[in-house]
């Protein structure tokens, strides 16, 4: 048996929880096309006849601009200090420039395996992609070079053998059945906080956050969490609209996730300044 932990290292909105969900098999890590949308150290878990592989899918780096985001950074830099492997995903559509440059100083000097995941290659010209490739080669000492597409699946086998292959010999770390190390209320309060995300703008979606108030057999009820009112008018939308939108677009999934039919009842609430509530940042596990 083959077990061990990969730490998915690269800068914001290169693709990481879609490459964690792809190599999971299945849904771990919410996913949108806002910055700072990962905001905890996930555990996706991908779990085969031989093998056990925990993907520690990771905030983005960047520089701390509030408490909230120095917890995010801590989260990375702590994620790197016992990990077999580590999985540096970049975009190929995106310049490879300075950010990707200080992400491969900081994982090429851990001593442990550095496996290249060259993302998003879905229609995009073979010459593009065999340029980035040269670019990406250039960034230090990696282990294997991978063209991916977690949008499509391609090259995602080959690149979960390679990862396995880096495994030593050991036990099981979570029980077979499991995908993911987050617990269901947490499961629950990222679902919500996709749906919010891909309906909102500008500065609300990274003021949003949601709290799990009660899960019970019957019935969810969450907090949405703002910074100020004007959010959260926004947030609400016209006669209630935005945020009965979101309850609509988030409850199959939480229903799928618990495995039953559910009454899901959303509130939002101001709380100003909790990216800088280091007691409310601690309770949301963040």
């Amino acid at each position: 048996m083959r077990s061990g932990f990969v730490a998915v290292a690269g800068r914001p909105n290169v693709g990481k929880s879609t490459l964690v969900n792809a190599l999971c098999g299945g849904k771990v890590a919410i996913v949108s096309d806002k910055p700072q949308t990962t905001r905890r150290r996930i555990f996706g878990i991908a779990n085969g006849d031989d093998f056990q592989l925990v993907l520690a899918d990771l905030p983005g780096f960047q520089r701390p601009r509030d408490p909230l985001t120095e917890h995010m950074q801590r989260t990375v830099d702590a994620a790197f200090e016992d990990v077999d492997a580590v999985l540096f995903v970049l975009s190929t559509r995106e310049r490879i420039g300075a950010g990707d440059r200080f992400i491969a100083q900081r994982v090429f000097a851990l001593g442990v395996p550095v496996v290249i995941a060259l993302n998003k290659v879905d229609r995009l010209k073979p010459g593009h992609v065999a340029t980035q490739m040269t670019t990406a080669a250039r960034l230090g000492d990696f282990h294997a070079l991978h063209p991916v597409s977690a949008k499509t699946g391609d090259g995602i086998g080959e690149l979960r053998d390679e990862l396995v292959a880096l495994l030593p010999e050991g036990p099981l770390y979570f029980p077979p059945e499991t995908r993911t190390d987050l617990s269901l209320e947490a499961q629950v309060a990222e679902l919500i906080r996709e749906k919010a995300l891909a309906l909102t703008r500008e500065e609300v979606p990274h003021a949003i956050t949601v709290d799990v108030e009660e899960l019970a057999e019957k019935a969810v009820v969450a907090n949405l969490l703002v910074e100020t009112e004007s959010q959260k008018q926004i947030l609400i939308g016209r006669a209630g609209a935005m945020v009965k939108e979101i309850g609509t677009r988030a409850r199959p999934e939480i229903e799928q996730l618990l495995g039953r039919h559910v009454f899901l009842e959303l509130r939002v609430k101001v709380s100003p300044r909790w990216r800088r509530d280091e007691a409310l940042l601690q309770r949301l596990g963040i």
